[in-house]
């Protein structure tokens, strides 16, 4: 007697599972950083794993990271194109979370508590105040952790773009850091 062949999902599940599923990590890092809030990644990936579920089976298996962070920008793209602009930001909610992101690692004593609140709110601050293209390049290198090719596809730039704006949003936390006591200065 014949088997019968697996059903088609058998085959987009273990296809899943080996491109999809190891990055998951990376999706929801990327995510974060696009959208700045934690509902909102989390939304934007299950869309981005929707979509690559549904055409895993056209999926020739290179560079499944590449792949997937197109379909998260793209999905990134089209759901903001569907919003209304958003007139204010919610500041808050901005308080909140750079209050739950303050360094618990700095010294415990009195001084080390004051010169890491005071590092910690000048480097937020200097984050803050850079222009988005710029902040977003910092918070998927230096803070996400993705290598220049990963930044670069993930914000849909060429390398030397990324590494450019790396430059540059470097350069302006440096002297925010200068000018507020915290950073030595470079002579230029």
């Amino acid at each position: 007697m014949e088997q019968a062949a697996p059903p088609a999902s058998q085959g987009s599940d273990a296809a899943f599972a080996r491109y999809v599923v190891p990055e998951l990590e990376v999706l929801l890092r990327v995510a974060r950083s696009l959208t700045g809030r934690s509902a909102d990644a989390e939304d934007l990936v299950q869309d981005t794993l929707l979509r690559a579920y549904n055409s895993i089976d056209r999926f020739d298996g290179r560079h499944p990271r590449a792949w997937l962070l197109t379909i998260l920008r793209n999905t990134h793209i089209n759901r903001n194109r569907r919003r209304r602009p958003v007139l204010l930001d919610d500041q808050d909610a901005t308080l909140e979370r750079l209050a739950a992101t303050a360094g618990t690692t700095h010294d415990e004593t009195p001084e080390g508590l004051v010169v890491g609140a005071e590092f910690d709110a000048v480097i937020s601050d200097a984050l803050n105040s850079l222009p988005e293209r710029y902040r977003q390049a910092v918070t998927l290198v230096d803070i996400e952790g993705l290598n220049y090719a990963e930044a670069a596809e993930a914000l849909a730039v060429p390398i030397g773009t990324v590494m450019s704006r790396l430059h540059r949003a470097r350069s302006r936390m440096r002297q925010r850091l200068a000018a507020a006591g915290l950073a030595p200065r470079r002579k230029l």
